[in-house]
Order: C-alpha cells, then structure tokens, then sequence
C-alpha cells in the first residue's frame, strides 16, 4: 500500500526556534512520541521525540523552556514520498533503525509520519503473514544494539565506564 494511504495527518509539528516546552505541549496534547521540525519556509529541519526532550533537560540541567528545539533535534532525517509503499517504508526503518519516517512533498515540506505502529497495525488488519513477517523483521532490525561506545556524562560515569 502507499504511504499517502496509511500516514498520520495533519503532521504534527514544532518550529526550529520553539521551545521545548512546546514541544512537550503538543507530545502530551496529542499522546504521541515525536514530532516533526520545520525551518522558516515549512521544509523539514529535523525529528524531536520525547527522548530528546528529557535528554537534553537532564545533560544541560535547564527547564524545557531555556531549550530551543534545534539543539535537541535529530537533524540527519530518513524521509519517503507518498508513493512510497509500506516495504519501502519498512526497508528504510530497518536500515537506519528509526520508528517513524517524515513523509514529504517533492519541495521537501511534511504532509505526514507514518510509525512502525501504522505498519503493524495495517499488517494485522490485512492477516497477511508477509506483512507480519516483514514488520517482525523491521522491528527486530529497529531495536538491535547499534555498535557504538556509550557517552560518559561527568566523572562518574568516565570513572565507572574504566572498570
């Protein structure tokens, strides 16, 4: 199916210079985990979850409303077209292992996000064991240990992590 078809809309959306005490607002008016970050002139600037949000408030020991969203946001963003199908979808979340892709126009301005979730959902709607099986794969490629040494915070954590 295309993505035109299953993809959340409206695109729930935060600005680069809002604060993320917007961010929060709309993560919590809306029960959602992540919203997309648009420039000036609406073209997709980034990804800003609600991981970010409490990362960036606990590294730098601000309130969310000292935090503009661009420090906090993921910046190199995966994004599909409409036309895409859902096993396009699929094969780019299990390669970059993301949980939702930004689904954009041809002047690279959101129009909607479509999750993992939207794909399972559909594949138990359809009682179609391909696409079980191929969200079974995403997920499983979502959610493996990526192979990077974790971030020492402070002299504990740099003392800790030495053994």
């Amino acid at each position: 199916m295309k993505l035109e078809q299953r993809m959340s809309q409206p695109v729930l959306k935060v600005n680069v210079d809002d604060d993320l005490q917007r961010a929060a607002q709309l993560l919590w008016e809306h029960d959602c985990g992540a919203l997309v970050v648009v420039d000036i002139e609406g073209k997709l600037a980034g990804m800003v979850t609600d991981r970010d949000l409490c990362m960036a408030a606990w590294t730098r020991g601000l309130p969310l409303s000292a935090i503009p969203v661009r420090t906090a946001m993921a910046t190199n963003v995966v994004r599909c077209r409409a036309s895409d199908s859902d096993e396009d979808a699929a094969r780019l979340m299990a390669s970059h292992q993301v949980r939702r892709l930004p689904i954009v126009d041809a002047d690279d301005r959101p129009l909607g996000l479509v999750a993992l979730a939207d794909l399972a959902r559909a594949a138990a709607t359809a009682r179609d064991p391909a696409a079980a099986r191929r969200v079974t794969e995403t997920l499983a490629a979502v959610t493996r240990r990526r192979e990077a040494e974790p971030k020492a915070v402070g002299k504990a954590a740099a003392s800790s992590a030495g053994g």
